[in-house]
């Protein structure tokens, strides 16, 4: 077992670290027994989805593996997909991080429905500005049929295609990519049907975003059910706020899936410009608020850092 000073340099460092993590964009659930809608006390209540009851979090003996929780979030934004822009709305991402402090690696632990939750974003124009005029026929069949708002409104999602990799601590703090996180992008109207989507699970947008703007940066520690405690506290959760985040080198596949037996799917490529080579799309996250939280000595809680991580989350849960 190390000594509480020894293991705060160690690990509480590597808290503040991971602090720094802001990203885009939709799942759920965050581990076997983790409901979405799950309210927390105090200074965990940022961390709803943290998969603290997954395997490899229960098994995070804080030593040789540390368990972390991680959340960010942004109130808006912009994206740049080839020839078209729009704004966010919302974006929510969450997963575990288990620090191995020896390798100096890290493992990312997602909740089970993935690590992202976004609101939707309309597409200005609609599907008359994708898609219409066109001299081609099927096409031109289709903008016959846009009579009204809801056939032309079109809204786009961003949600989890894989599991996050390539995290950085050092990065979050400073510049440079901070995780690589697979994502694609589902388009809905009546007329594309429920399945039309820019990149896949096999795939996938690869999103690497980094920090735009330097964080404000803040200290914190609390009890096992979230209750503040600065002088005390077993746990420790680290804040940082009001930086811009974002991503310009990320490439775009074409779409599949739209329309009827994906008829549409080469008319929304030729509009937009799909593929699109990485440099000519763009995505910015404004005032993204990150928050870490782990045990403030996981040394001090060897073999069981894992479990007495998930025992206080379940301990503040309303």
């Amino acid at each position: 077992m190390r000594s509480a000073s020894k293991t705060w340099i160690k690990a509480g460092g590597a808290v503040a670290a991971s602090a720094a993590l802001v990203m885009p964009l939709t799942a759920s659930p965050a581990g076997a027994a983790t409901a979405a809608a799950t309210q927390l006390n105090g200074s965990w209540a940022p961390f709803d989805r943290c998969p603290v009851d997954a395997p490899a979090m229960l098994a995070a003996d804080g030593d040789t593996d540390v368990p972390l929780c991680v959340t960010s979030t942004s109130p808006n934004g912009s994206i740049k997909l080839g020839n078209t822009e729009a704004t966010t709305g919302s974006t929510n991402l969450q997963f575990g991080v288990i620090q191995h402090p020896a390798e100096g690696t890290y493992t990312v632990v997602p909740p089970a429905a993935g690590s992202l939750i976004t609101g939707k974003t309309t597409i200005p124009g609609g599907l008359l500005g994708i898609m219409c005029p066109s001299n081609v026929p099927v096409v031109s069949a289709v903008c016959g049929q846009i009579t009204n708002a809801t056939l032309n409104k079109v809204t786009a999602t961003v949600e989890s295609a894989g599991t996050p990799t390539d995290f950085s601590l050092v990065a979050g703090i400073s510049s440079g990519p901070i995780v690589k996180l697979p994502v694609k992008i589902r388009l809905e109207n009546p007329l594309l049907g429920s399945n039309c989507y820019i990149g896949s699970s096999s795939n996938p947008v690869l999103l690497r975003p980094g920090n735009i703007s330097a964080p404000s940066f803040a200290a914190s520690r609390f009890d096992a059910d979230g209750t503040p405690n600065q002088d005390e506290g077993s746990l420790i959760q680290i804040a940082l706020s009001g930086a811009a985040q974002g991503d310009s080198q990320f490439s775009v596949p074409k779409a599949a899936g739209c329309g009827l037996g994906g008829l549409l799917s080469w008319a929304i490529d030729l509009k937009v410009g799909l593929p699109a080579a990485a440099g000519s799309s763009n995505l910015v996250l404004n005032d993204a608020k990150t928050y870490t939280a782990g045990l403030t000595a996981p040394g001090l809680s060897v073999p069981d850092a894992g479990k007495e991580l998930s025992e206080s989350w379940h301990s503040a849960v309303k």
